[in-house]
């Protein structure tokens, strides 16, 4: 049986969401890898995700978000990922943003060992978009 910490179990309960025009990051919670001693991974998809088209506001964009990462000391609490991913419904952001504005808070929260992040949105004007954020980054240089 899991013993659980009653302070992590009331901040997942308390969790509140509130509608902005910007991501809330503050909404991830870590939650400690009891698995230290073995090498996985993990990886949550959703395909719930929407953000507002930049260009006109008044169109959602539609996206499968797909997350896999190695964890080091720490895993995300999956409440509190999803009310973040939630979170990017009234924010207006383009596609090739939305990966690794997510890869950075994760990053910034989990600290794991490899972190890939990738939004595949639906088709808009005939064009098909898949956007892929990858730590550490596989480009030459970084």
């Amino acid at each position: 049986m899991i013993n659980l910490d009653q302070e992590l179990v009331s901040e997942v309960k308390n969790l509140k969401l509130e509608f902005s025009d910007e991501p809330q990051p503050e909404l991830l919670i870590k939650i400690p890898n009891s698995n230290k001693d073995v090498v996985y991974s993990v990886e949550v998809s959703t395909s719930e995700f929407t953000s507002l088209c930049p260009l006109n506001i008044s169109q959602p964009d539609y996206a499968t978000i797909t997350i896999k990462y190695l964890p080091k000391e720490w895993c995300v609490e999956l409440k509190s990922l999803k009310f973040y991913l939630v979170s990017f419904r009234n924010v207006p952001v383009f596609h090739e943003q939305v990966p690794a504005m997510i890869l950075k808070a994760l990053l910034e929260l989990l600290k794991p060992n490899e972190l890939i992040v990738e939004g595949q949105f639906t088709v808009r004007g005939g064009v098909y978009t898949k956007v892929t954020a990858i730590f550490p980054s596989e480009a030459e240089g970084v």
